[in-house]
């Protein structure tokens, strides 16, 4: 029993090590099917076992309810659908967390990014008590191991601010004072997963080799990513001289959270993001372009393809070398299926999530500007509707059809990430002139037929669905992918965003790697742009204009990616997007006169500045004292 105190779960807020419950509770850390610490450590087989459960904690992004989806601001909902009207993720969107019972309780639940930190611990403590594993293999899941751990308290650091460091497993014989651990300063958490990162990159592969088997598994690429978001973080209005935070402190009075702007963290990150794009670059990432092989399509679909292929295809299959960390944890066929279509009666429970008309509104006109800054773009109008007559518009919008006028003119992000009422669905499993139309009005194919498959706001998140998965009767398999949590365009737009703050004015260099996505999604750069289609054209000129167009940039770009609800907290900006009313077209409507028609289907989301930081729950503050709650919760 000695040996096996080294191994206790210490952190789940050191609450439970001070319930009084039995040790032997705690000991169930090792993989199904060891028996003990000294048996999962035996072996090499037993050993990797042991490394994969570490990997095993990390957040499943492909989870519907994952709170970066369904907890976003971005994502609607079947309104008549009450599973997903009663899930966690829709009553976080609803604004109904709270401290006596938390949604999504990460800090305390049974597997935590905290029993995560505590199996790297027991990793650490015993991988070189393995007496068949070579070195250089060792050398390699140990850098994985400390990856993982900084990573760990990194995601933690986004959802609560300031967290424990846990950087050894503290003995069951420990002192109670020693058990009851502290939440120190965010800088102070930045600068520990930092050297942590720091330490593990040298040992970590250039790149994955066996995509087959290995494709998720730690890279240097990876690493400096991270490290390049974990420093942005670090920079962003949220932690970095937030006067909400003025009175955050421990009850030793220790501020938690820099009350003083500090520049130059802007410039450290800057340096982070550039090494990581270098790093990036120099292992073979570049921005993704579908390569059609033998099969002929315009450039529009082209096009399309790309901008969907950037989420949706593998390196292994479809050569997407931009992802950078893609997720390999869980499936994403649900995810899919809740986004996709009913094509036909097999797809059964799909079409259950859906984008809010503000969403449909954020991107660009076909002029790469907002269409209520293009004074070639109808935005007064933007809520009639009329028929497609235009053969520039044909490739998206069925000719002859009517649909609403905010659907034409848009930029090909528009249509690549959205389907909507007479839009054109692409699809690799037919050929373009058997492309699918979507019929979305009441009654139609797409549209409100029972009560469970329909989406009511009229926008389909096309982006999430493979152009790969199949559209006929036959053998409707999803195709599987791994959205990425990294990709280089989000690197390119973060360094654009760092370079911006830390000039006094955006030059050349800033405007260089935004364009580069820009350019990538059919679209002429940022000043040209302005200057020749905004009723603002300085704007680029401007930090703070510029400050404005990166922000959107990455709204668009990274679209249903998980991105949006990390980095409208980073910025400050939740309260202002978050508590905005969710409106569409009227679903249950059969004639377009009527379809067309503008619903409110949820106004009274109340997101508030409490909500920047997740709260600890009640009961875990009462096991450990030492421990000050986030504030307003």
């Amino acid at each position: 029993m000695k040996h096996q105190a080294n191994i206790i779960p210490v952190i789940v807020a050191a609450a439970i090590l001070l319930s009084a419950v039995s040790c032997k509770d705690y000991l169930n850390v090792v993989p199904d099917g060891v028996a003990s610490i000294e048996t999962a450590f035996s072996t090499r087989t037993n050993a990797e076992k042991f490394l994969f459960s570490c990997y095993n904690v990390l957040p499943d992004h492909h989870n519907v309810h994952y709170v970066a989806n369904l907890g976003s601001d971005e994502f609607f909902w079947d309104v008549d659908r009450e599973t997903i009207y009663n899930s966690i993720g829709a009553k976080l969107f609803r604004g109904e967390q709270s401290a006596s019972s938390p949604l999504q309780n990460y800090w305390s639940a049974s597997i935590s990014p905290w029993v995560g930190i505590r199996d790297c611990n027991i990793f650490l403590e015993n991988i070189g008590h393995v007496p068949d594993l070579k070195a250089d293999e060792r050398i390699r899941w140990i850098a994985e191991v400390k990856f993982l751990k900084a990573y760990f308290h990194f995601f933690m650091m986004e959802l609560y601010g300031p967290v424990p460091i846990i950087d050894a497993n503290l003995d069951m014989e420990a002192p109670t004072e020693d058990v009851r651990v502290f939440r120190r300063p965010v800088d102070e958490v930045v600068d520990y997963v930092v050297n942590l990162l720091d330490d593990c990159y040298s040992d970590l592969p250039d790149y994955i080799e066996d995509t087959a088997n290995e494709t998720g598994r730690i890279t240097k690429s990876i690493c400096k990513a991270v490290k390049a978001k974990v420093l942005v973080w670090a920079a962003s209005p949220l932690f970095n001289g937030n006067p909400d935070y003025a009175n955050f402190t421990n009850k030793d009075g220790e501020h938690l959270v820099a009350t003083t702007y500090d520049a130059s963290k802007w410039e450290r990150a800057r340096d982070a993001v550039e090494d990581a794009i270098y790093e990036a670059e120099g292992n073979g990432h570049a921005l993704y372009s579908f390569k059609p092989g033998f099969v002929t399509y315009s450039d529009h679909t082209l096009l399309n393809f790309t901008l969907r292929g950037i989420v949706t295809e593998k390196v292994s299959e479809g050569g997407n070398m931009e992802s950078i960390w893609p997720c390999t944890k869980g499936s994403v066929i649900t995810l899919q299926n809740y986004c996709c279509p009913v094509f036909h009666s097999n797809y059964a429970e799909t079409c259950e999530l859906c984008a809010p008309l503000k969403i449909a509104e954020q991107y660009y006109s076909d002029n790469g500007v907002p269409i209520d800054e293009d004074p070639d773009f109808a935005y007064s109008d933007r809520y009639g509707a009329s028929p497609c007559m235009e053969i520039s518009q044909a490739d998206y919008i069925k000719g002859g059809e009517v649909t609403a006028n905010l659907n034409y003119h848009r930029e090909p992000r528009f249509y690549a990430h959205l389907a909507f009422d007479r839009s054109i669905w692409q699809t690799t499993t037919l050929s373009e002139s058997e492309f699918p139309v979507i019929r979305a009005r009441s009654g139609e194919q797409q549209g409100y037929v029972y009560k469970d498959a329909h989406v009511p706001t009229g926008y389909f998140i096309k982006k999430l669905v493979s152009f790969r998965s199949s559209t006929s009767t036959v053998s409707p398999t999803p195709y599987k992918y791994n959205i990425p949590l990294i990709r280089l365009a989000d690197l390119y737009l973060l360094y654009a965003e760092t370079l911006n703050e830390c000039k006094d004015a955006p030059d050349s260099d800033v405007y260089f790697y935004i364009d580069k996505v820009r350019s990538r999604a059919g679209l002429d750069g940022v000043v040209a742009s302005w200057r020749n289609h905004s009723i603002y054209p300085d704007k680029p000129s401007t930090k703070e204009g510029m400050r404005e167009i990166i922000k959107r940039e990455r709204m668009i770009e990274l679209a249903f990616e998980g991105q949006r609800f990390f980095d409208l907290r980073r910025w400050r900006d939740a309260m202002e997007y978050n508590n905005q009313e969710v409106r569409g077209w009227d679903y249950k409507a059969q004639k377009a006169d009527d379809y067309y028609n503008l619903v409110t289907y949820y106004s009274n989301r109340k997101y508030k500045l409490k909500d920047y930081l997740w709260p600890i729950r009640i009961s875990d503050l009462d096991k450990n004292p030492n421990l000050v709650q986030n504030p307003g919760w």
